[in-house]
């Protein structure tokens, strides 16, 4: 079964190679959706999938890239969005 989860992800997070480091680990996991900075200095991830890898990037979200360093991750469970076909690095926003 197919959820959908939000992250917002705080810290030293960008400039840090975190969105490759994210979309690499979304690919090999599965997961379909996106990865961005947002310009209050977060790291906007939403990814689909199964409740496992979801689980599994989470993981990886607190993580982070060696030259990184996470403070916090939120997580949102979303109800319903359109299916998306990949993962990818969007511009920031």
């Amino acid at each position: 079964m197919t959820i959908a989860r939000h992250f917002r992800i705080k810290g030293y997070v960008q400039g840090v190679g975190y969105r490759a480091f994210v979309c690499a680990h979304a690919q090999a996991l599965g997961l379909s959706g996106f990865v961005r900075n947002r310009r209050d200095q977060t790291v906007e991830v939403l990814a689909q999938g199964s409740a496992t890898a979801l689980d599994a990037l989470l993981v990886v979200l607190h993580q982070g890239p060696p030259h990184g360093r996470v403070d916090e991750v939120e997580v949102l469970a979303l109800d319903h969005i359109e299916q998306i076909a990949d993962f990818s690095i969007l511009p920031t926003l």
